[in-house]
Formats: C-alpha cells, sequence, structure tokens
C-alpha cells in the first residue's frame, strides 16, 4: 500500500469524485515504496499538480485529473481545449500541456542540484533518474478515448481511463500503465540521500531549518544548501493532514513535534485573510518563546503568528484589557499564580474576551497545568475550533503539571480520535539517545493510556549513528568547567560554530562558574540569566540552565554538574527527568 499525503481522510472533502477515485486507486494498488502527493504545492513557484507519484526506482510522474465526460469535451487539441461542464463553452489549456509544465518545473528545480544530475556524458547537467507526467480521465473508457479525436491531442501512452482503473484491476495492470508513460530509455535510481533532497527542493514546506537563514527559492542564482534535512515521511503526512478541531499529538523528544507546530501555523497564516484573527503559538519557557518567535520571523509571518510564553502573554490580556496586575513587591512564583488567576478570573467574568485567535497551537503542554489548558483553551475562535496540543510528559519536569490527574476532556480538550503518538527519536544520534535512557530508564517506562489520557511514550531511535558521548569525571567542578571549555575549543577548530554549542547547567551556581571560565579563556558567550537574555540567532555559546533547555536543540551540549545531581533535597526522579530533557538537546556531541 503506497504512503498518500496527506492522508485521504483528510483531503477528501476537497477532491472530486474522479481524483477520490484515483487516490483510492493508487494508494491501494501501488507498493509501499511509492510516495503519492495530492495538491500539495510544490517547487519554487508554489504550483499544485493533482498528483505526484514518486518510486526510488521509478522516478517522478505528474498527473493531472479530470472528471470531464466525453459529451463534456467539444473541441480538443495539443494546446487547448473547448469544454461546456456547465452547458456554456469555455477553452482551458489541454490537461497534458498543464501536467507537462508542472513537471518541467519541478525538473527545472531539481537540476540545480548538482547531486540530482549526471555528472557527464551527454546527458551531462540532467537529471540522474527518471521523469515523466500523464492525464487520468476518470470518466471516459479507452474504447471513447479510441473512437474519439482524443487520440489527437492525448498521447495514448500518457493516459489512464476508466475501464483501467478498475477497483477490481490487477496492481500490475495499473502500475504498467503508469510506467509506459515514461520515455524510452530512461535509466536511474533515486538514492536515500537524494530522495531527501528531492523532496527538500520539491516541498519547501518540509525543509528543517539548520542555519539562521531561510533559503530564498526565488533567488535563481543562490547556491544551494550542501544539506538538506526535511521531516521524515511519517511527520510529513501527520503535518499535512491535520484538519480543523481539537488535535493532540504526544511525542517522545527529538520526535519533531515543534516542526509539526511550526507547519501547522505556517499552514493556516498562509490559508488566512486580511479579515482572520491572529493565530497564537504559546510555550512555558522563554528561550523556546524566543526561539520560535525567530522563525516565524524568519518566515515573514510574525505580524499573523503570535509567540509567546505563557505568563508573557497572560500579562498582556490583562493590561490590554484594564486589569490590575499584581504587586511588584511579591514573590516571583506567587505573582504569576496571581496573574493567571486574575487572567482566569477575567474571562469568567467576560472582561477579558474569549474566541480571540483563529487558531492556538501549545508547545510542550506537558509544562502546563491543568488550569492553564482550560484557560487557554477558550481563546479559540469556535467558528474556526482549531487548536493543537504537543505533549510528552517524560519531559515534564515542573510538579504543577503532574501534581493532579486529569484528562483533556477535563479542561475542554476533545482529544478523543483526535491524537497521535510519535515514538522515532530523530534528534539525537543512537549514542546520545542510549546514554539519555541509562539514566532515566526507570523513568522512561512505556504506560499506554486510552486517547483522552496522557500516555509515557518511550522513544525509539531512528538508528543514526555518532560519537559515543564524552563522560569526564574530575574532582571539582571548575575542573569540569575547564575540561568543557577544551573540549568546546576543540569542536569549534573541527568546524562547529560558537553558536552550535551549549552548555546546560543543574543550577545557578554551575551556570555561573561555567560562564566565568569561558570569559576567562576570552571564548564567545550568552548567558540567561533572566527574560531576554537569549538571542537564538547570535554566534555565541548558550550558557543556561537545563530546566530552561526544554525544547531547543543544539548539535554540541556539554552538561556540567551531572555528577552532584541530584542536590540535597531534590527527588532522584525529578532529577532524571532534568538530566533527560538537558541529554537530548544534543543533535551531534554530548559531554557530561
Amino acid at each position: 500500500m503506497a504512503i498518500l499525503i496527506p492522508t485521504l481522510g483528510a483531503c477528501v472533502a476537497r477532491m472530486t469524485s474522479g481524483e477520490r477515485r484515483v487516490a483510492e486507486r493508487l494508494e491501494a494498488k501501488l507498493d509501499a515504496d511509492y510516495l503519492l502527493w495530492y495538491d500539495v504545492p510544490v517547487g519554487p513557484r508554489h504550483t499544485h499538480p493533482d498528483f505526484v507519484v514518486l518510486h526510488p526506482s521509478r522516478g517522478i510522474l505528474v498527473l493531472e485529473v479530470k472528471d470531464w465526460k466525453l459529451s463534456t469535451i467539444q473541441q480538443a487539441d495539443k494546446n487547448d481545449w473547448v469544454i461546456a461542464p456547465d452547458g456554456i463553452p469555455k477553452t482551458v489549456a489541454s490537461p497534458l500541456a498543464q501536467a507537462r509544465q508542472y513537471a518541467h518545473q519541478i525538473v527545472n528545480a531539481l537540476e540545480r542540484d548538482p547531486q540530482l544530475v549526471q555528472a557527464e556524458g551527454r546527458h551531462a547537467g540532467k537529471l540522474a533518474f527518471p521523469w515523466s507526467y500523464g492525464v487520468v480521465l476518470p470518466n471516459i473508457t479507452r474504447k471513447q478515448f479510441d473512437d474519439s479525436e482524443l487520440r489527437q491531442a492525448l498521447e495514448p501512452n500518457r493516459v489512464i481511463c476508466q475501464d483501467e482503473m478498475l477497483e477490481s484491476a490487477a496492481p500490475e495492470d495499473l502500475q504498467s500503465r503508469l510506467w509506459d508513460m515514461f520515455p524510452y530509455g530512461m535509466r536511474g535510481v533515486i538514492s536515500l540521500p537524494q530522495l531527501d533532497r528531492v523532496r527538500w527542493i520539491m516541498f519547501p514546506q518540509v525543509r528543517v531549518q539548520t542555519t539562521g537563514d531561510l533559503f530564498d527559492d526565488t533567488q535563481a542564482e543562490a547556491e544551494l544548501p550542501s544539506i538538506m534535512r526535511v521531516m521524515d515521511l511519517q511527520q510529513e503526512q501527520l503535518a499535512r493532514s491535520l484538519g480543523d478541531g481539537h488535535r493532540v499529538i504526544h511525542g517522545v523528544a527529538g520526535s519533531g513535534k515543534t516542526m509539526i507546530l511550526g507547519y501547522r501555523a505556517e499552514y493556516l497564516a498562509q490559508a488566512s485573510t486580511a479579515s482572520s484573527k491572529p493565530i497564537l503559538i504559546l510555550c512555558f519557557n522563554e528561550p523556546l518563546g524566543v526561539k520560535l518567535h525567530s522563525v516565524m520571523q524568519a518566515k515573514g509571518l510574525s505580524d499573523r503568528v503570535h509567540v509567546r510564553h505563557f505568563h508573557k502573554w497572560c500579562r498582556e490580556q490583562l493590561v490590554a484589557f484594564g486589569q490590575t496586575l499584581p504587586a511588584n513587591n511579591m514573590p516571583v512564583d506567587a505573582k504569576m499564580t496571581d496573574m493567571v488567576q486574575r487572567v482566569i478570573t477575567g474571562v469568567d467574568r467576560k472582561h477579558i474576551p474569549s474566541g480571540q485567535y483563529q487558531a492556538v497551537l501549545i508547545d510542550e503542554g506537558h509544562d502546563f497545568a491543568p488550569e492553564w489548558l482550560k484557560l487557554v483553551t477558550q481563546m479559540v475562535d469556535p467558528t474556526t475550533n482549531s487548536l493543537l496540543v504537543l505533549y510528552d510528559d517524560a519531559q515534564s519536569i515542573y510538579e504543577r503539571a503532574r501534581s493532579k490527574q486529569f484528562s483533556f476532556k477535563s479542561v475542554g480538550i476533545q482529544a478523543q480520535g483526535r491524537t497521535t503518538i510519535l515514538k522515532i527519536n530523530y534528534r539525537n544520534t543512537k549514542q546520545i539517545l542510549q546514554t539519555a535512557n541509562l539514566i532515566a530508564a526507570d523513568l522512561l517506562t512505556a504506560d499506554d493510556q486510552d486517547d483522552d489520557g496522557i500516555p509515557l511514550v518511550k522513544p525509539l531511535s531512528c538508528g543514526r549513528e555518532g560519537q559515543a558521548p564524552i563522560l569526564i569525571k574530575l574532582p571539582t567542578l571548575r575542573e569540569e568547567a575547564v575540561a568543557i571549555a577544551d573540549q568546546l575549543s576543540q569542536a569549534h577548530k573541527e568546524g562547529h560554530a560558537w553558536g552550535d554549542m551549549a552548555i546546560l547547567c543543574p543550577d545557578y551556581s554551575t551556570r555561573d562558574l561555567c560562564a566565568q571560565v569561558l570569559h576567562q579563556r576570552q571564548m564567545p558567550l550568552e548567558m540567561r540569566r533572566s527574560p531576554g537574555d537569549f538571542d537564538p540567532t547570535s554566534n555565541t555559546i548558550k550558557v543556561m540552565t537545563m530546566k530552561v533547555s526544554k525544547g531547543l536543540e543544539f548539535p554540541v551540549v556539554a552538561l556540567p554538574g551531572v555528577g552532584h545531581m541530584p542536590a540535597k533535597g531534590e527527588d532522584e526522579q525529578e532529577a532524571a527527568r532534568v538530566f533527560y530533557v538537558a541529554a537530548t538537546r544534543a543533535t551531534q556531541r554530548l559531554g557530561t
């Protein structure tokens, strides 16, 4: 069974009856190594072919589907057709010309990548694998096609007719029809590394940002990046298939939850109109909010997508609607609690309006207390009812989120039948994930729940190999800090930017000590003391506590002071959770 993106259930409402039949046949009769995309924006021009079919050893095929009956077509040639679907004649482009144009746009984009073209010979510079295009006519039989003049307008081998895509047809017959559309003699296969590059170029929406700048497809002379990271197929299928209503994604650390949230925010923003309400992204940790805001800003979406950490959003609500703020002289924790309660009270009394946002997307929902979730759920416009909650209970390092057993239903989240579980960790190498799991083995016991509960999901490695974590045991924290500075200096000499690195500390004193050592060594650093002390785009080593690193990732991570965890009076399981969160921030190298 082929992989259809989006899923049939997610796109059937916008399909014609013919497109639905084609999707059902292709999905059912093609093998599992076939990939199908229906009506997704393709390439730098964001064109929308009906279907793109991709097979590693067969190549790329673009299909246009036309539901026209023979009686609908009044005149046809190789360029223009006259059709009268409602009795009123109109001229449209030939469906084969449409498919050919889409295919050529894809090929032109792919041929910019030296790794996707033939390096030598008479076809040097041309794609290293086959490509073609064709038309599906789900309401015209092959006999009708042959008896009419359509043979003069469409190459017969590039057409699939109604009786050639019956449910009873043998899979190999349909596959044969598809590959008869390819010119004779085209050779080559798409390797797995090439497949990622093909998807990166064809589908800009699934790109994983690896640098501070976004690649500009409109610049014809822009050099393509050497590394092209994309969502895996499950992530892409899920991201493109998220429909209206409330959705909950339970995902392990590194499974791509935040990436899917970013895709969803971008999709909703691009589909919005001038009269649409804004989209709200909420998280708990302030550095994660800063990071997400920088991503939306880079995409030019910050006016339509508002990114806030929860308490900043609460304060803005109180100010915007003339509510009294907590007293400045209150202790910080008490002040934050009071501020949230004032917003809850304001909404209950209708002094603060509900339904302010077209959609609300909550990242790291496991950090939210039940009453916070209940409050935020009320902010969704009931006419759109668009809510997305991302959750991983293994990363729940704040006691408030675990102090009460609750169901999503109890806080107004309609999650039944709308939950997805992501078990594969793509962020970390196998070696890093093994280290994190060893420390937190008891914590990460898989716990299945019904789809309205909170499952504890054990992560599975994607199998990516890397360096074994460096474990250093030294008598004092200062000696650890010096050794970490040496390791980061060596990583810089080996090509890692300073901005690729982070030192994540269990407490403030360790953080301050590490920052002091880096400063003495004249290494560029940014220490996160308070909100606002974090710039994800700066080329500096980030020094922060383990807890505020949640949701972030860095190629190189150092964890000082692990031998001193748990601290006196700290719960051992709590310390294990914090270590697990910190260790899984590393994408390539981990030192502890």
